[in-house]
């Protein structure tokens, strides 16, 4: 028997536990050069059928496959063949089976008590509830290439696809109940166009509005080509505009939503600026990196409005200092835009495995502009840290307007 392999007998109990009675889950986790590989197996019920479903996660990448039980097995054999460190874990409703290889090849092998759980093969409609599968878009999908030729969702699209539906989760919630005839869209930033086209689509299939206008706003040339191909492509063209621009030199009389997605740096403060402008009863924003307010933080030499700086110490740290920045840039914005009388929620909007920038601000008209509470929040922080975020001076006279009655 080679090094790192698992005793017949252990192989056999663990095909034996898995195609048996009671079979739960089996998930293995290997670790090889500092990172881990990670598959999980278990039962599902897909149109009354048994199957089981894979997932494997690699270096944040996931796939997902169904299998039937001839493809189980072989799965299974891929499993047990594994060389290495690695840890199973196999659940049965009438206990569990612990595998432990460690790295000089010792197998430590554990069982639970007898267990009298109840093992119930969940129908597989994880899929039936995410935004992207509830309207036929198998042909969306592909022609923005999420999917392959055979429909399935390429390895390393997950993330994006993943990063797609959970967008569209907040636009379903954003929105509630609303509906109607026209409805107005600016993607600034819009990159590649996934979310662009993936809108455009979710807005008319799944939330009934009859007349949708998307406009994507991006200054690379190349995407922008591409994204109209993609539009002719799906027969929207007309409904689906795609400009070359930067986004402050972009005009428009206005737009009912406003979204943006990981737009670096004062491109988010810019879009947020402009759906301020465009009269926008929503926006939805994911802020990427943002330097300015690190430049400043960087310059004052860590020294807030007091007399110890007792700050000086966390900011001295590069990464700490930039992380600081981050979290002192949302909330500048998130009061900026309460201030001009937005409701603002400050969410994650994708699980942090995706994406570390996974904040969203969400943002819906229809309070009172200008209120002390907001207005003295921001003049307090922002004079703690003296420092003037971008957007303040974006917004000139509008937001000064505000300011100046408690200045």
């Amino acid at each position: 028997m080679e090094k790192f392999e698992l005793e017949p007998k252990l192989k056999e109990e663990v095909r034996a536990r898995t195609f048996g009675e009671g079979f739960m889950k089996l998930v293995q986790t290997v670790r090889r050069n500092g990172r881990q590989f990670k598959i999980a197996l278990r039962p599902v019920e897909i149109g009354g059928v048994r199957k089981f479903q894979a997932e494997m996660t690699d270096d944040g990448q996931v796939q997902v496959k169904n299998l039937d039980a001839k493809g189980a097995a072989e799965g299974l054999e891929e499993i047990i063949a594994q060389k290495g460190a690695r840890d199973l874990h196999l659940l049965t409703a009438t206990g569990d089976l612990h595998v432990r290889v460690t790295k000089k090849g010792h197998v430590l092998v554990s069982r639970s008590a007898e267990l009298a759980r109840v093992a119930v093969t969940q129908p597989h409609d994880r899929v039936k509830n995410l935004p992207l599968t509830s309207f036929d878009s198998a042909a969306l999908l592909k022609t923005i290439g999420l999917t392959d030729r055979d429909g399935k969702i390429r390895a390393s699209m997950r993330g994006k696809y993943d990063q797609v539906n959970d967008f569209l989760k907040v636009v379903a919630e954003t929105l509630g109940e609303a509906s109607g005839d026209t409805f107005t869209v600016v993607d600034c930033g819009c990159g590649k166009a996934y979310l662009t086209l993936a809108l455009y689509f979710y807005l008319t299939e799944v939330k009934g509005f009859a007349d949708v206008k998307v406009v994507g706003v991006d200054r690379r040339a190349d995407v922008i080509a591409a994204a109209k191909k993609m539009a002719a492509q799906l027969d929207v063209a007309d409904r689906v505009t795609f400009v070359e621009s930067d986004l402050a030199a972009f005009t428009l009389e206005r737009a009912d939503m406003v979204i943006s997605l990981h737009a670096c740096d004062t491109a988010t403060d810019e879009a947020l600026a402009k759906g301020v402008e465009w009269k926008a009863r929503y926006i939805l924003s994911a802020p990427f990196c943002q330097h300015e307010l690190h430049k400043t933080l960087a310059e004052t030499g860590g020294k807030p409005n007091l007399p110890s700086a007792p700050f000086a110490g966390l900011l001295r740290q590069s990464i700490l200092r930039e992380r600081l920045g981050d979290i002192l840039t949302d909330a500048f914005r998130a009061l900026i835009l309460r201030i001009l009388g937005f409701k603002v929620q400050v969410i994650e909007f994708v699980a942090r495995e995706a994406t570390a920038r996974n904040i969203l601000l969400k943002c819906e008209y229809g309070v009172k502009a200008g209120q002390p509470g907001p207005v003295g929040e921001y003049l307090e922080l922002r004079d703690f840290w003296r420092v003037t975020p971008w957007l303040e001076t974006r917004m000139g006279e509008l937001l000064q307007r505000h300011l100046a009655r408690f200045v």
